[in-house]
């Protein structure tokens, strides 16, 4: 899927607040520093990663949820550190939540969930580098 730059400008200027799934705490991992770059460029990120949810645990000083439905407030975006084949349930909570895009980083490709998104008109954004 190619994606104009207008419409990345458009996504990246009103889609502020960010879930991350498969976010890791580990500083060597791409969601790690792909984050922490977008939360140095005044992105809200909201950590999503079971492993470290729970007691209190947080990533980059945000709280970590278990699962999109744990968030306790509108997220915009959810961009997605994880399997291919683990997608397409991560669209359709996104979904379920009100998320507007839905960002498959490089390297994850679902077509499916891809086109559930489309479908309902929202975005959905693959094989694409962020030009933050």
């Amino acid at each position: 899927m190619s994606v104009e730059l207008t419409t990345l400008r458009r996504i990246l200027t009103n889609q502020r607040t960010i879930a991350v799934v498969g976010l890791s705490a580990d500083w060597h991992r791409p969601s790690y520093f792909a984050s922490k770059y977008m939360q140095a460029h005044g992105y809200r990120i909201v950590p999503v990663n079971p492993r470290y949810a729970g007691s209190g645990q947080t990533i980059l000083g945000e709280t970590c949820y278990g699962a999109l439905a744990d968030i306790p407030f509108p997220v915009q975006m959810v961009d997605v550190f994880r399997r291919t084949e683990e997608v397409l349930p991560i669209a359709e909570q996104a979904l379920a939540i009100g998320a507007r895009c839905l960002w498959q980083q490089l390297g994850v490709m679902n077509a499916e969930a891809s086109a559930l998104f489309q479908g309902k008109g929202l975005d959905a954004i693959d094989k694409r580098k962020p030009n933050w």
